[in-house]
């Protein structure tokens, strides 16, 4: 990793935090004692920082370089080990890495689950330039709680791939196809699965269950609509 990649990793890091409410440009300044003219042209891109300026954000926001080295996984998110054959492995990891995360740091992975690496390799992607950057798969586990609505299909405990280069409204299967589109869903700081639809740049939220009422979710200050959909549930496994 170079002194570019790791300004743009620390810029990541930075906005995920600003986007989770936890840190805020004014609250970083006083933490530096850097204007907030020169940190707000940073985090939107327009310029890169010194290493002195570097080394104060990092020791402010206790970040360790460790957090943001690039994992083992290839670029698509999916590490394939020669060991055990061609299986994909993928992160588990909390709701808000997967949510907020571009990278994904090794401190935040629960354990590496295993899935067929040709299922994961056949997979199309669909994102925004933004959504490229983003390590492409991860697993999140399901409470009860976050599956009512939408069961049968998701159970107690079921474990979904996210893929989040897939970030489209375009149907996956094609124009005209009947087939629902399943994401995984930022609802403020939550992470829902549901199905969606797009009605007047606000995104529908449908449940398995008609009995439970749909959600009309609609995006918030520089959100668009595609940044609120955190990819497509490309697997699922119920353990029973």
């Amino acid at each position: 990793m170079n002194f570019s990649q790791l300004q743009e990793r620390v810029r990541a890091e930075l906005l995920r935090r600003i986007s989770r409410g936890t840190l805020s440009v004014s609250l970083l300044a006083r933490q530096t004692g850097v204007g907030q003219p020169h940190l707000s042209n940073f985090l939107h891109g327009r310029r890169q920082l010194s290493l002195a300026t570097l080394d104060k954000l990092l020791r402010a926001q206790q970040i360790a370089i460790t957090d943001l080295l690039p994992s083992a996984r290839r670029g698509s998110g999916v590490l394939l080990s020669e060991q055990i054959g061609e299986v994909g492995q993928v992160p588990l990891v909390a709701h808000g890495t997967a949510l907020f995360e571009p990278y994904v740091r090794a401190s935040s992975v629960h354990r590496m689950l295993e899935f067929p690496a040709e299922t994961l390799r056949l997979l199309r992607p669909r994102c925004t330039a933004a959504r490229r950057q983003w390590e492409r798969f991860v697993a999140v586990r399901l409470t009860a709680a976050d599956v009512l609505g939408m069961e049968p299909l998701l159970l107690p405990e079921a474990i979904v791939v996210l893929d989040r280069h897939y970030n489209s409204f375009a149907n996956y299967h094609g124009a005209g196809s009947a087939t629902p589109h399943l994401y995984a869903v930022r609802s403020q700081q939550r992470l829902l699965v549901r199905y969606v639809d797009f009605l007047a740049n606000r995104l529908f939220l449908r449940t398995q269950n008609p009995t439970y009422a749909g959600e009309l979710l609609e995006p918030m200050g520089e959100d668009t609509p595609n940044d609120l959909l955190a990819g497509r549930i490309a697997l699922i496994v119920n353990e029973l």
